[in-house]
């Protein structure tokens, strides 16, 4: 798990990041509270590293014959 934490940081870490605090302070400054569900789901998805790659969000076509 801390592998996965600390390793790995690319562009769209940060900028997932980035945005959640992003939505954290706009929350805060506009008492919109429900920006912080936003926030903290793009937290998640940039501490973890979730989300779609490069690829898209497809699933590998594997063929097994």
């Amino acid at each position: 798990m801390k592998q996965l934490i600390f390793t790995n940081w690319h562009f769209m870490r940060w900028l997932r990041l980035a945005f959640a605090l992003f939505l954290f302070s706009q929350a805060y400054i506009t008492h919109d509270w429900f920006f912080i569900a936003f926030g903290l789901f793009f937290l998640y998805q940039g501490i973890f590293n979730l989300g779609c790659g490069p690829n898209g969000c497809a699933l590998p076509n594997i063929k097994n014959i």
